[in-house]
């Protein structure tokens, strides 16, 4: 649970230097909260631009290769726009 709320999370392991963990614990305590929350912003923030979700739309659509360049010509074979 993060700030009240629950969130889904992956847990991970990471090896960091003594006086890196030192420092780490000093400011949770100085800031009020833990050393996860911490490292879990600092991870966030360094891999903001990687967070958005990419498009997976390959292989959705399904028509003949040429739908672009003669749209109209299938559109008519197809009835379309036909009462």
């Amino acid at each position: 649970m993060v700030g009240g709320i629950l969130v889904e999370m992956k847990k991970t392991s990471i090896y960091i230097e003594p006086d890196v963990d030192v420092a780490l614990s000093r400011r949770a305590a100085e800031e009020g909260t833990t050393k996860a929350e911490l490292i879990r912003r600092a991870l966030k923030e360094a891999a903001s631009g990687s967070l958005r979700v990419k498009p997976r739309a390959r292989g959705v659509f399904a028509g003949p290769a040429d739908l672009a360049e003669r749209a109209d010509e299938h559109l008519a074979a197809s009835g379309f726009g036909e009462s």
